[in-house]
């Protein structure tokens, strides 16, 4: 998580960049590449992670290992990565939803649906007989 002295950019000018940030503002390399590359020493995993994100070196990081530091960055609270993809594909800003938002949205959508299910079968019934 980001400290009051660690300033998370608004703006930043590559996914390198968005990524560096995020990783600090998580904790830094070691504690995200440790997270990320539990098999390798701390420092090891550190320096593998700080490699990914260095436009000199030959390391990458897949799109999964990206994804998981998305999340990861999300559940922290901080956003400048799916801010800088989102801006950088030209969408609008990323919302957060809240995990109990999310559950509401679904819990709604989930009755709606069934109450269409229902008119359905109940105009089914009524065209087709009790063929339904």
């Amino acid at each position: 998580m980001s400290t009051p002295s660690e300033q998370i950019p608004l703006f930043v000018e590559s996914l390198d960049d968005a990524i560096r940030a995020a990783v600090q503002a998580m904790g830094g390399y070691k504690r995200v590449g440790a997270d990320m590359k539990p098999e390798l020493a701390a420092d090891a995993a550190g320096r593998w992670l700080s490699d990914c994100v260095n436009p000199d070196r030959r390391e990458r990081l897949t799109p999964h290992e990206l994804a998981y530091i998305r999340r990861r960055a999300r559940q922290a609270g901080i956003h400048i990565l799916a801010a800088f993809e989102a801006r950088d594909a030209g969408y609008a800003e990323p919302v957060p939803v809240e995990p109990e938002d999310e559950r509401a949205a679904l819990q709604r959508a989930f009755v709606e649906s069934t109450k269409h299910l229902e008119q359905m079968l109940r105009r089914l019934q009524e065209i087709g007989g009790d063929r339904a």
